[in-house]
């Protein structure tokens, strides 16, 4: 089942899919472009989903939070529910951060989070999903709001559990760890044109330094090793579901020599980007 609404207006989108054997989502491939943030629950038993090329366990009921164009292939994508919505349907970026496009569940973690619904949870979210399905086949005029609502219980239900599970004390304010947030989703932003942490911490009004100390306080990779990642990814997405040349690539990820680009990429992958596209041409999936 495949349930999807669209405001002409503001372009805003919301999806709910529901036991279809063919859900995946793989930006690039087939001229799609998409922008939508997934929460994805595995409503069955344990498989594997792969994202952006890595394996992991998907236990079994337990929910996955996926943040826009990352790429993802389900083992059994027919036990899979999923809640996909644009920033343009729901996105609240300066009021209730916790339950925000930018707020813990999509940029709370290095990793990605598999959050335990075992428990009380479950039956809940049952028991809601339930009610989207009703709403989405509810032509009325507040259908926009009321999907907007039960978005932002959902989100909230599983903010929850997601902090409970993930978030290790450390002593960090909530503001530093917004701080943190804030940063990732930055990069998202603008990793294809500032590759330098100073660029960032100008926008955080932060020093370079302060940022770096606040990673290291809260465990995580350093802010050059987000820029670095997040570049490294977009450049194997694009060399495995695009037709672009390495020095196209090379341009739209803000390189301006292609000789500078390939060792940076072979620096952080052991392999030049032409031999890592053959590498994996006619791999099986």
């Amino acid at each position: 089942m495949k349930l999807h609404y669209r405001d002409v207006l503001t372009q805003g989108e919301f999806k709910l899919t529901v036991d279809e054997a063919d859900f995946d989502h793989t930006p690039f491939q087939r001229g799609r472009n998409d922008t939508f943030l997934t929460l994805a629950w595995n409503n069955g038993p344990a498989q594997t989903v792969t994202i952006d090329e890595v394996p992991y366990d998907f236990p079994e009921q337990s929910l996955l939070p996926l943040i826009m164009n990352q790429t993802f292939h389900f083992a059994r994508p027919g036990q899979v529910v999923a809640w996909q919505y644009n920033r343009n349907f729901y996105c609240i970026v300066s009021h209730d951060k916790e339950v925000s496009c930018v707020g813990f569940l999509f940029y709370g973690a290095s990793e990605p989070m598999f959050i335990d619904l075992r428990g009380e949870a479950q039956p809940k979210l049952a028991a809601l999903l339930l009610v989207f399905i009703d709403e989405f086949h509810n032509g009325e005029s507040l259908q926009q709001e009321m999907l907007q609502m039960l978005l932002k219980r959902l989100i909230i239900i599983v903010t929850r559990l997601a902090k409970a599970q993930y978030q290790a004390p450390t002593g960090l304010s909530d503001d530093k760890l917004d701080t943190i947030r804030r940063y990732h989703l930055l990069v998202d932003t603008h990793f294809r044109t500032q590759h330098q942490v100073q660029f960032y911490a100008g926008q955080l009004s932060r020093s370079p330094k302060t940022l770096a100390n606040l990673f290291a306080l809260y465990n995580e990779k350093s802010p050059l090793a987000v820029i670095q990642e997040r570049l490294v990814l977009e450049a194997k997405r694009l060399l495995l579901y695009s037709d672009k040349s390495a020095k196209e690539i090379t341009y739209e990820l803000g390189f301006e020599d292609a000789a500078y680009f390939s060792n940076f990429f072979k620096k952080h992958t052991a392999l030049a980007p032409s031999v890592f596209r053959a590498s994996k041409v006619g791999a099986p999936a």
